[in-house]
């Protein structure tokens, strides 16, 4: 298979992961009512890094210790994200959160122009606003800036350079591996981050379903997914294909649960998709006007 069609196999695999994270907003919202969200996250990747390793054990094994380093590494970014967004979560609208844990999008070009040293042309910088914009007018209706939003814009920050680190040092022969330990990284920060107190468990059939649709789908295949799909691409434009989560969370919210369909959600999906589109079209016709796609080095 050639660079480009590798690369459109990369953006639809990351569009389909991103509608696995858009199909699990309403059940997040279901299950953290009964067991707090750290827990939840503790549990999940728990289970998520068993299979995961009872199933790669090899690939894991085959790594080299400074490849070993760095999954650390990127694992750490990853669970840190994810503590910060859900300890913002507990004082910050849902909205509000969605929206600025998004603005990774504009956070992934700056992180990779400044640590990288990679020129960031004037036309990914029109597909970030666009997909900003439309963030904005899928999530806000009002903000204000607190701990909350404090704590959640660092999650983003965290996220970015997660998705800046795959871009950096993900290839193909190494993502399962690689994957593997970011999984048991992401478990043990999580699991830290859970013991004050004691973990809750789910209690019904019906959270555990929940809990293992999103080890399964959420988890253990979107990792594996996104880093084999960051080998073919550059960070800036994983990370605006990325922003289309919340267009699916707002289809599955609609079409699955009880919100109404607004002109906000149709415009500001509208906006996304369409950065999304522009991004995708200028990489097929104009390469040259993207941040090249990183060279891989013997890690």
């Amino acid at each position: 298979m050639d660079t480009a069609a590798q690369s459109r196999l990369a953006t639809l695999a990351l569009v389909a992961l991103t509608a696995v994270w858009g199909s699990t907003f309403f059940l997040i919202h279901d299950l953290v009512e009964h067991v707090p969200p750290v827990d939840f996250l503790a549990v999940r990747f728990a289970i998520a890094s068993v299979i995961m390793v009872a199933l790669f054990w090899r690939p894991l094994r085959a790594l080299s210790r400074r490849q070993v380093s760095l999954g650390i590494g990127l694992g750490a970014l990853y669970g840190l994200a994810q503590i910060f967004q859900t300890v913002g979560l507990s004082t910050t609208p849902a909205s509000v959160s969605g929206f600025i844990t998004g603005t990774y999008v504009v956070l992934t070009p700056v992180f990779t122009a400044v640590l990288l040293r990679e020129k960031v042309a004037a036309s990914t910088w029109a597909a970030v606003g666009l997909a900003t914009g439309g963030l904005a007018l899928l999530s806000l209706n009002g903000f204000s800036v607190g701990a909350g939003e404090a704590i959640t814009l660092l999650s983003a920050v965290f996220y970015a350079l997660h998705i800046v680190g795959l871009g950096r040092y993900s290839a193909t022969e190494i993502a399962t591996g690689l994957s593997v330990v970011q999984m048991l990284v992401i478990a043990a920060i999580t699991g830290v981050g859970a013991l004050p107190g004691g973990v809750v468990l789910p209690s019904t059939p019906g959270q555990w379903a929940s809990v293992l649709y999103m080890v399964v789908f959420a988890s253990v295949l979107a990792l594996l997914v996104q880093t084999w799909a960051q080998a073919h691409l550059s960070a800036t434009r994983a990370a605006i294909v990325m922003t289309v989560e919340p267009v699916f969370a707002a289809f599955f919210a609609v079409s699955l649960g009880d919100e109404t369909l607004t002109w906000r959600m149709v415009v500001g999906g509208a906006l996304v998709l369409t950065a999304m589109y522009a991004v995708e079209l200028l990489a097929r016709r104009r390469p040259d006007e993207l941040p090249a796609e990183v060279l891989h080095h013997e890690l």
